[in-house]
């Protein structure tokens, strides 16, 4: 069945507990090991119970074969255009991440509204 000219695709969206860093990353196995086509992860980079969406991303593309990575929605005004850490755009971040990922990662964005 096709959506918009598209495959439909199955995934599922995985809370990224900073609890259990081991048991996210497990999830995300899981999810590629019973056939779903992607993971995807909350980014909400103000939550400390949460981790990292973009290291996460990079952390799970580099453990899985096949399963495509995805933040659920990145919203821009909380995450600056030039990430302190390492002094790149967030455009190059997503960049590395296609590359580790075999270009199975996505990216959707989106701004506050009020």
């Amino acid at each position: 069945m096709t959506d918009y000219g598209h495959e439909l695709e199955f995934g599922s969206f995985i809370t990224p507990a900073a609890a259990d860093p081991a048991h996210v990353v497990h999830l995300a196995q899981v999810s590629e090991r019973v056939g779903l086509d992607l993971a995807t992860f909350q980014d909400h980079p103000y939550q400390g119970a949460f981790l990292d969406t973009w290291t996460l991303l990079a952390f799970v593309a580099a453990r899985t074969e096949r399963l495509r990575v995805a933040a659920n929605v990145h919203s821009l005004p909380l995450r600056p255009p030039v990430r302190t850490t390492d002094a790149e755009p967030v455009d190059a971040c997503a960049s590395t991440i296609r590359v580790i990922s075999r270009a199975a990662a996505a990216c959707a964005i989106s701004s506050l509204s009020r």
